[in-house]
């Protein structure tokens, strides 16, 4: 279920020389504002909390989601480039699941590894914030991926869509309205983190078995519609 020429192209078009200074602009000012916090202040458990949850974890993740996910796909078919790739002998699924394993890792590297060490920079892990934060931006990479790679699948304006959701539903909307946090990736991807910290620093509004449940269902269900997705796609060209 993995193809590694699909996988090097993907690669290719996420890390390109723009769209790698986009990915990285976010993660560095993660990275600067926690040294400039960390400079100004002593190593502070709530600050911590507060500057990884805020920054990190409900901005930093799902724009790097939305540029991973939306990218390794979206770009391709608003082109037809597409056509080339789906006229291979390679199942359809399985350019889907490559392209998600690197949207993935590409988000992850993004993320969760300026998580952990802004964490780390910010109170050395006191409390286990830095890690129960890069848990949580571990996991809500996966979920993340497969659904803007969904979006990027289905929709020519997947980057104003995924922007939507991300900084709309999952900041305003998500730190608003308490129904909506349960319909939230971030407070999914938090009930991890806060079973990790096992503290009152990091807390969710959804329990640990419903947000693992979620968390499972958005990325299976999201992958498999966007392979579905890509076949309508296929036969749609051939015709």
């Amino acid at each position: 279920m993995y193809d590694p020429t699909v996988a090097r192209l993907t690669y290719r078009a996420l890390l390109g020389r723009r769209r790698a200074l986009i990915l990285g602009a976010l993660p560095l000012l993660l990275i600067v504002i926690s040294l400039a916090v960390r400079a100004l202040a002593v190593a502070d458990d709530q600050t911590a909390a507060d500057v990884l949850g805020g920054l990190a974890l409900a901005t930093m993740v799902p724009i790097i989601g939305v540029i991973a996910g939306t990218g390794a796909i979206g770009p391709e078919i608003d082109d037809g480039s597409v056509v080339y790739l789906l006229s291979k002998p390679i199942k359809r699924p399985t350019i889907i699941y490559t392209k998600l394993i690197v949207a993935v890792a590409v988000t992850m590297v993004f993320s969760a590894v300026p998580t952990l060490i802004a964490g780390f920079i910010l109170n050395g892990n006191g409390q286990q914030v830095a890690v129960a934060y890069t848990v949580a931006a571990l996991v809500a990479s996966i979920a993340y991926a497969a659904l803007f790679l969904l979006l990027g699948t289905v929709s020519r304006h997947a980057v104003v869509f995924g922007l939507v959701y991300a900084l709309i539903w999952e900041a305003l909307f998500g730190s608003l309205v308490p129904g909506a946090r349960t319909l939230s990736v971030q407070q999914w991807s938090l009930a991890v983190a806060e079973k990790v910290a096992g503290g009152e620093l990091v807390t969710s509004d959804v329990g640990l078995t419903t947000a693992t449940v979620a968390l499972a269902a958005v990325t299976v269900l999201a992958t498999w519609y966007a392979g579905q997705k890509l076949r309508t796609l296929t036969l749609a060209g051939e015709e």
